[in-house]
């Protein structure tokens, strides 16, 4: 059996513009440590991470306990955003149709397919690991639908606020066998989903 520690980010600096750069506040690099905490007894051998600063990060400490080097991905990264970004109501159009994006962004379509597959890539080299994986909130969303079809907008609204947020899928080969939560810190999300959560 292989586990995958899933974590997403702690909370960023929105005032950030740079979506890549954009770094954790001082309090996502306080909440860093619960990452570490959730996961020091766990048997974890390789990691691996979006390119963003964010997701390295949050698990830099955790990294650094276990002695690990953070190989970065490309297709871990989070949606590209675009010109409409988190308006009112593009939750639920994009969950709704995977193929709807908005000029200049990704659809979850687009973001679960590279996701996976550099999911599929990293159970193929790391079979019987334990894996952790720094991730973002729509990028392990469409990873868990992926899996779990039934998994839509409310869910994704369920842990949008949840930064940073823990979760280990099991897999035999390619297979998942089992998903656990492990924990999360609630700090709110500074996009306009608040319309879309009521």
């Amino acid at each position: 059996m292989t586990t995958v520690y899933f974590v997403r980010h702690a909370q960023p600096d929105h005032a950030w513009q740079d979506d890549r750069t954009r770094p954790l506040t001082q309090e996502g690099l306080a909440d860093s440590h619960v990452v570490l905490e959730a996961l020091r007894g766990k048997p974890i051998d390789v990691c691996y991470s979006s390119p963003y600063q964010r997701s390295r990060d949050t698990i830099a400490e955790t990294a650094a306990h276990f002695g690990l080097e953070i190989h970065t991905d490309e297709r871990l990264r989070e949606r590209v955003k675009g010109k409409e970004g988190n308006n009112h109501g593009m939750f639920r159009l994009r969950w709704a149709d995977h193929d709807f994006h908005e000029p200049g962004g990704e659809s979850i379509r687009m973001v679960q397919e590279r996701n996976v597959a550099a999911l599929r890539e990293i159970l193929a080299e790391n079979p019987g690991k334990g894996i952790l994986v720094g991730t973002h909130g729509t990028a392990l969303s469409s990873i868990l639908n992926h899996y779990d079809p039934a998994f839509g907008c409310d869910d994704f609204l369920r842990i949008i606020d949840w930064m940073p947020y823990v979760i280990a899928l099991t897999f035999d080969g390619q297979t998942l066998v089992g998903k656990e939560e492990i924990c999360h810190v609630t700090k709110e999300f500074k996009g306009s989903a608040r319309a879309d959560k009521k």
